[in-house]
């Protein structure tokens, strides 16, 4: 059973409960969730680790609403979104969910502006103002000055704060970050992480997955993962602690 670090602030925004995800490769059945049981809170700032095929990238699919669990039930503000269509899913990836990808997944043939406008194009009410609404977005990431650059103008740190940009622009309720600094230095990544935790405090509930144990410390909780299951949930500083005296956290990472 694992650890759960306490969270009493904040509504409810995401409850797991019995969730499972499993594939049949031949006559075996992989399960890469095996009864998984979460809640995250408004404002809350997680980590999420694992060794590979711990369960961590195929939860954060899951959260994501980019893969569906086979048993199990996922909701979002109290909405069971297992039970959604694709439309309805689409539509809370739009409104409620802003992603960041390790590769920045940006348009090369479009500025930052136009970058950042892409999600309102699909959003019901994304048509009014979206050049504003984009504007805003990348000048609270610091990139005010970089609207009109194309991504291959930009340096690694800045295409990052533009993929930030682009998540925040529908102002989702959750930000949800897979592998976020894997692809800069240690510097920029410091910076990108710094930009995260000014998000935190401006109220952004954020989920990171990643495999660094320096980059789930700027976390407040850490969530670790290993066969499926979540084996310790702890705050950073009982993550630390354990670490620290030797204790055995499950899916601990070795760098």
């Amino acid at each position: 059973m694992s650890q759960q670090a306490s969270s009493t602030n904040g509504n409810v925004i995401i409850r797991l409960q019995g969730l499972k995800r499993f594939y049949r490769v031949g006559v075996e059945e992989i399960h890469a969730l095996d009864g998984v049981e979460l809640e995250v809170r408004e404002n809350e700032y997680i980590a999420v680790m694992g060794h590979s095929g711990s369960g961590k990238s195929t939860l954060m699919n899951v959260l994501g609403c980019l893969d569906r669990p086979s048993e199990g039930s996922y909701e979002i503000d109290g909405e069971n979104v297992t039970r959604m269509g694709d439309a309805e899913l689409a539509s809370i990836r739009n409104k409620r969910i802003g992603f960041v990808f390790q590769s920045f997944e940006l348009l090369s043939q479009l500025n930052a502006l136009k970058n950042v406008e892409m999600p309102l194009l699909y959003a019901s009410n994304g048509w009014f103002g979206r050049s504003a609404r984009a504007k805003k977005s990348l000048e609270r990431v610091g990139l005010g000055d970089r609207m009109k650059h194309k991504p291959n103008q930009l340096s690694g740190g800045e295409k990052q704060r533009v993929a930030i940009a682009r998540a925040l622009v529908c102002n989702p309720s959750i930000l949800l970050a897979d592998e976020p600094t894997g692809n800069l230095d240690s510097k920029t990544s410091e910076n990108i992480l710094e930009l995260f935790g000014e998000l935190h405090k401006q109220g952004q509930t954020i989920i990171i997955v990643t495999h660094e144990r320096d980059v789930a410390q700027h976390a407040k909780r850490i969530i670790r993962m290993q066969d499926g299951r979540i084996l310790t949930d702890l705050t950073s500083e009982q993550d630390e602690a354990k670490s620290q005296s030797g204790g055995d956290i499950p899916g601990k990472e070795k760098l």
